[in-house]
């Protein structure tokens, strides 16, 4: 009986994540990039986002996906990435990998996006950041380690090769197991399902198992050297 169990436990699981990968229409809720992004963990599904402090869209999406990236199946992982378009955003990306790598993303984020837009912080200039920073209390100091550090530089000059190398031309952008890019309506809450679908459909392309949905009784967060050939980011890609 434990076994008959099992096993329709498992098709109807199978099941649903079938049906939630088929209701996705190409090129009304996600496009197909042209040259795939190489995934930091090939035995897992990626959640890529490009995406730039600057900008009002990330700052609204960033309501919805992040308590989104907090829930990730234990098959999935979080890559956040700061485009670097000139050297105007060369200090937000060294603020963005500092961000990751010192795990502060839950404070700092929304800190940061409100020094910018509701408070007229000049966070591209290195002497106001640290002099921001250094008011944050205890993750701003954290992070401001994280900044200081000998890999920072090289993690923002990676970020600025990916921006490049797959001519990313807008934020904030949303790309899936390498290859598939949320097209966004503006209505955030409707693109994390269409994220959960687009999850499901690359699960169901590579035939991955299930996801474990047992919550562990001592989460901690994934960490992922972003150093490696090409575009790849120096940084910890899934700190939550």
């Amino acid at each position: 009986m434990k076994i008959k169990h099992l096993v329709t436990g498992l098709a109807l699981s199978l099941s649903f994540i079938a049906a939630n990968a088929d209701d996705l229409a190409l090129g009304k809720d996600y496009t197909v990039l042209q040259k795939s992004i190489p995934q930091l963990q090939t035995d897992k599904i990626e959640v890529l986002e490009f995406f730039a402090y600057t900008c009002i869209h990330c700052k609204n999406l960033e309501k919805e996906l992040a308590p989104k990236v907090q829930n990730l199946p234990d098959d999935t992982y979080f890559r956040p990435v700061h485009i670097v378009w000139d050297e105007s955003y060369t200090n937000l990306a060294r603020i963005s990998a500092a961000v990751t790598a010192s795990g502060t993303k839950k404070d700092a984020n929304p800190a940061i996006f409100s020094a910018i837009f509701d408070k007229n912080v000049d966070l591209r200039n290195p002497t106001v950041f640290k002099t921001w920073v250094n008011t944050q209390g205890a993750w701003g100091k954290k992070m401001l380690e994280a900044y200081n550090s000998p890999t920072n530089v090289a993690e923002a000059q990676a970020m600025e090769r990916i921006t490049l190398e797959y001519n990313i031309d807008s934020t904030p952008q949303v790309i899936v197991g390498g290859k598939y890019r949320i097209k966004s309506s503006g209505n955030y809450a409707q693109d994390m399902q269409i994220l959960d679908k687009l999850i499901a459909k690359v699960r169901q392309e590579r035939k991955m198992p299930a996801p474990n949905t047992a919550k562990p009784t001592t989460p901690k967060p994934a960490k992922v050297s972003f150093l490696g050939t090409g575009a790849l980011l120096a940084a910890k890609a899934n700190v939550k």
